[in-house]
Parts: C-alpha cells; sequence; structure tokens
C-alpha cells in the first residue's frame, strides 16, 4: 500500500501525525470519533513481515477504542508488528523502541467476574493509563498491561510481562517483570 494514501486516511479520521512518519507496509489504526491519536515526528511502523526480521506475527495495530481513549506516540519511536490498544490513556515517550510483537493494553478487554462478564462482556472492565518514559526499549513479544509506568532510559527484556511500575534507568525482565539491574548513567557513552 502506498503510504500516501495511508496518511489521507489517518487524516481523515483526525489522526494527528508529524513530518517523516514513515509505514512499512499496512498498519491498523483506528481513531474513535471524540478520541485522540498523535503521533510524533520522524515514526516509524513497521507491518509488513520482512521490515523486521525479529519475525513479526501481524500488522502494527493502534486503536483508541473510546471517545475517552487518549494515545500519544512521541518522536522518533520506532514500533513493529505491535498493538497499541487504549480505553483510556496510553502514552509513550521520544526516542522509545517497541520490539516486535508486543502487546500494550491499559485494559481487561472484559470484566474479571464471571457473573458480569456473562451479563455485560464489554462494560465493567478494569481500565487505567499506561505510561512509558522517553529512550525506552522494549523487547519482543512484551505485554504490556494496564496501569503499566516504564521510566525513561529502561530496558523491558524479551518476553516481559509488565503490569506496575519499573523505575528509570535499569533493566528488567520476565514474568512478572522484575528489576535485573540498574543502568550506570555516568559511564562513558560509546
Amino acid at each position: 500500500m502506498n503510504s500516501n494514501w495511508y496518511k489521507l486516511i489517518l487524516k481523515a479520521t483526525k489522526v494527528k501525525y508529524g513530518k517523516n512518519l514513515l509505514l512499512k507496509g499496512a498498519p491498523v489504526i483506528f481513531n474513535k470519533f471524540g478520541a485522540e491519536l498523535t503521533i510524533g515526528e520522524n515514526v516509524t511502523i513497521n507491518s509488513s513481515f520482512l521490515s523486521n526480521l525479529v519475525g513479526l506475527y501481524q500488522r502494527t495495530i493502534i486503536v483508541t477504542r473510546t471517545p475517552e481513549a487518549k494515545i500519544i506516540i512521541g518522536n522518533e519511536v520506532g514500533i513493529s508488528g505491535a498493538t497499541i490498544y487504549a480505553r483510556k490513556s496510553i502514552i509513550i515517550g521520544d526516542n522509545t523502541m517497541i520490539g516486535g510483537n508486543t502487546k500494550i493494553i491499559d485494559n481487561d478487554f472484559h470484566p474479571v467476574d464471571p457473573e458480569v462478564r456473562r451479563k455485560t462482556p464489554n462494560n465493567h472492565m478494569g481500565i487505567r493509563p499506561i505510561e512509558i518514559g522517553e529512550n525506552v526499549f522494549i523487547g519482543c513479544n512484551c505485554l504490556i498491561l494496564k496501569g503499566a509506568k516504564i521510566g525513561d532510559n529502561t530496558v523491558i527484556g524479551a518476553g516481559s510481562v509488565v503490569s506496575g511500575e519499573i523505575p528509570a534507568n535499569c533493566i528488567a525482565a520476565g514474568n512478572p517483570v522484575r528489576v535485573v539491574r540498574y543502568l550506570d548513567t555516568n559511564e562513558a557513552k560509546v
């Protein structure tokens, strides 16, 4: 798909995007009427199998599901075959890299209580905003759940499940995610 045509679709659905948006393949981007979906400058969205050789299982999916939802993606962000799905708020800081097949979801999709789920499967679910700091690297196949907050410069190891707060300047990995070590921010940069 020609990305210039796709950018016209983004404009028609009130998706705001900055200069040099690079679409490799055809992502699925849906902005609910009344919601806010903003993509910064110099963002790359990989959505084709060969656009990231980690092995993408799907195209990138970015969805604001309710009129109150907000997704803000900063400048210089890279996204590969990820799902970013908001009913409330997902904010991704500048210079963040989101690894292949990662899911960032600020809600439970359905109520946890079985009786409530049976009666109202699309209501009464847990919803909490997600904040991802600047210069974060999220490895492939991660799951970032509602209420997650990831500090600046942090690395989230491949396959991790994040549901709480992860501080800045560390490496965190696992299920559930835990801090493996802190980064020495005073080291000479290569």
